[in-house]
């Protein structure tokens, strides 16, 4: 990964993006409540939507848990209705999490659909291609980045403040 310096941004561009992120965060966690799951759940199936199934391995990978949390999470979702574990087709010997349609989802995303739909309004077409190029890239980004944080060893700080949790 080559340390690329940030173009120039106009002012206040940094603290625009994070309020951007944090609304997000913020319309992520509101919606996880409105469906009764918590943001973990709501996050993993709609990954699981969005790739139709999914390996358990996989499912860990998008969403960044343990293999034993991503178990946990699918026990979760099964036993809610919201998945089913079926044989892989390609390979009967592996098993493939597969959502279920009892969610229906329209009456907890559209108030922000339409809310963005009408900010798109603003937008010509060619300007809206430039911004749905930028989700894509920026989600690859991000998914990069956090991989890179799971990768990195613990501070010696962090590593003394988990054992002081641990004991609390």
């Amino acid at each position: 990964m080559a340390n690329v310096p940030p173009p120039e941004l106009p002012a206040g561009a940094h603290e625009t993006f994070r309020r951007y992120l944090d609304a997000v965060t913020v319309h992520t966690q509101a919606a996880a409540d409105a469906a009764r799951m918590h943001p973990t759940d709501w996050a993993a199936l709609s990954a699981l939507n969005l790739a139709g199934r999914l390996t358990s391995g996989e499912l860990a990978e998008r969403t960044g848990l343990t293999s034993g949390a991503t178990t946990r999470l699918i026990d979760r979702l099964e036993r809610a209705g919201h998945v089913r574990r079926v044989p892989d087709p390609a390979d009967r010997r592996r098993v493939v999490v597969e959502p279920q349609p009892k969610l229906d989802v329209a009456p907890i995303v559209t108030p922000g659909r339409q809310r963005v739909g009408e900010v798109f309004q603003r937008y010509r077409p060619e300007e809206l291609a430039v911004l749905f190029d930028y989700f894509g890239r920026a989600a690859d980004a991000f998914l990069a980045a956090a991989h890179d944080l799971r990768a990195r060893p613990a501070s010696p700080e962090q590593t003394a403040q988990s054992t002081r949790d641990q004991r609390s």
